[in-house]
């Protein structure tokens, strides 16, 4: 369970970052940036210690990539500024765990536990008690239903990108082939890139057809430490977080694995104040009893 809660902290970092690094940058620079980063020091590891670009399931995890780090990614950056990165992160994460838990059910046949899915329950339910809005705690920004709909999307792709990753360490196995976290994060960020280059360059290019050079030229001057906070996401994200995922889905059941990692919205509290100025309510700190509460007993169910 280590990997999980590791995920867990780096994930929520990572998510304040991604919406201040988005601020600064925008979605284009920010996203693909932090894939960059990422593709660059993975890399490294993978082409040295580990197996690079080959193995009976790179397949697998370029599908997984795709899936988790392209669509997932592309949905969740759309929706940060529609929702706000709590919001946003407690729809990704507390969706993804239904969707993974009947998706591996059906294709690979994991089942889990009454007492495993009653303690699934029990932290979701302290999630959305920390952090549903009220009236008296509304988002930081103006809710809009597009906001929804890529917040479903992102958690889909989060999803199904979990257990694509599952399916490719047991195909890893079957082989006799050990694959390890960072070298499965690198054949991911990869497959994610495909998908997130693509629609980024797309992007440029119709804007470019339209856009004012004056307004281009001033969106373009950035400070060198502007891109601090891409730096950071990158490490948070896609080089420490994705491998202790990658490394928890190794070794458990994404049903297990996702719901310890939708407590993600609850560690970026901390995170939320110290660099956005965030305030949160007491109930906050009532669900995220609840949810941590949850975790404990799954992982001693388990």
């Amino acid at each position: 369970m280590f990997p999980a809660f590791l995920t867990t902290v780096c994930f929520s970092l990572s998510a304040v970052l991604a919406n201040r690094s988005q601020q600064v940058l925008g979605p284009a620079r920010a996203n693909l940036g932090r894939l960059l980063v990422g593709l660059v020091f993975l890399g490294l590891w993978a082409f040295l210690f580990g197996q690079g670009l080959r193995g009976a399931a790179l397949n697998q995890f370029l599908l997984s990539g795709v899936l988790g780090m392209g669509l997932s990614d592309l949905a969740f950056f759309a929706a940060l500024p529609r929702l706000g990165s709590r919001l946003t992160t407690m729809m990704n994460q507390c969706l993804a765990v239904p969707i993974a838990i009947m998706v591996e059910w059906l294709w690979l046949d994991t089942r889990l536990t009454p007492a495993q899915l009653a303690c699934s329950a029990v932290i979701l339910s302290g999630i959305v008690l920390a952090l549903m809005p009220t009236r008296a705690n509304p988002p930081r920004v103006k809710v809009r239903s597009w906001g929804v709909v890529f917040g479903v999307l992102a958690a889909a792709g989060q999803a199904l990108g979990a257990v694509v990753s599952r399916r490719g360490f047991a195909v890893a196995a079957a082989a006799g082939e050990h694959l390890d976290g960072l070298t499965a994060a690198f054949q991911r960020i990869v497959g994610g890139l495909v998908l997130t280059g693509t629609w980024f360059a797309l992007q440029w290019w119709v804007e470019s057809r339209r856009a004012d050079p004056t307004r281009t030229a001033a969106a373009r001057a950035h400070q060198p430490r502007d891109y601090l906070w891409v730096l950071g996401n990158a490490f948070a994200g896609p080089i420490l977080g994705m491998s202790s995922y990658q490394w928890a889905l190794a070794t458990a059941p994404s049903g297990i694995v996702l719901p310890i990692t939708a407590t993600t919205p609850l560690v970026i509290i901390p995170f939320a104040r110290w660099i956005e100025g965030e305030k949160s309510p007491f109930r906050s700190l009532v669900g995220g009893a609840i949810a941590v509460g949850g975790a404990v007993a799954l992982t001693l169910v388990s």
